[in-house]
């Protein structure tokens, strides 16, 4: 290690089940690594699968901590294995598969249908006026702290870490999640859509909207983007109670 120190001796115990292959079980399986200095889990896994395993799925694309795909359980905890140090985790590191969503192999899981029968069911586009779209059009300036504030709603990489630890999406199939609510509070603020309140809220005026939210705080406590997750959906509830609509 950097500080001369020995490095340590790190036990990964991960779930394996791949559901295509008849037969199959789901199992804890042991890998010994040895830790470097500025290790991350996403390196990890890369070291144990091109080393000891090769059969081991997971996914990945940026490293970066942007396209959200290599989103699992850590110890417990949803949370992005590009951005997590092994050095902020005891020697023994527990990894599984997240749950509510699909799962494809081991710690890979199909975010993408989910999250975008999400997006068709809440419309979650700017829905213009009805007629020709002039591409020739300028688009009229945005005050820059609107813009900001729905930019900061955008930051969203949509990992699914907000819906693994919410506990009414363990309850409700059809509940649309954090993700969900914070896609129709992006689009209320944009100016650009011609949608009015009443309409964004008869999208998630129900139980598997706003109102089946227990407020737990478990996405807005493992948001790997730290978005005010919680201040929006009080917001939403806020907005449609004043207005009768519950």
């Amino acid at each position: 290690m950097a500080d001369g120190t020995a490095p340590r001796k790190l036990i990964f115990k991960i779930l394996r089940y791949n559901p295509k292959v008849p037969g199959d079980r789901p199992r804890l399986q042991s890998y010994q690594l040895e830790e470097a200095d500025g290790m991350t889990l996403f390196i990890a896994l890369n070291e144990i699968r091109d080393k000891q395993d090769g059969s081991l799925a997971f996914d990945f694309v940026c490293r970066a901590g942007i396209c959200g795909s290599c989103a699992m359980m850590i110890d417990g905890r949803p949370g992005l294995a590009c951005r997590t140090l092994t050095k902020s985790l005891g020697a023994e590191i527990t990894l599984a598969p997240l749950p509510v969503f699909e799962l494809i192999a081991d710690l890979s899981v199909d975010t993408g249908k989910w999250m975008r029968g999400m997006s068709e069911r809440l419309e979650t586009w700017v829905h213009l006026k009805e007629g020709e779209v002039d591409l020739r059009r300028i688009e009229e300036r945005m005050d820059p702290d609107l813009a900001e504030e729905i930019f900061e709603l955008d930051r969203c990489i949509e990992c699914g870490c907000c819906v693994a630890g919410c506990g009414t999406a363990r309850m409700r199939e059809d509940f649309v999640g954090a993700v969900g609510l914070n896609k129709i509070a992006r689009f209320r603020l944009d100016p650009r859509d011609t949608r009015s309140d009443e309409d964004f809220y008869e999208l998630v005026g129900d139980d598997n909207g706003v109102f089946g939210c227990m407020s737990l705080l478990g996405c807005h406590d493992v948001c790997p983007k730290q978005l005010p997750l919680q201040t929006q959906i009080a917001f939403l509830r806020r907005k449609m109670v004043s207005q009768g609509m519950k």
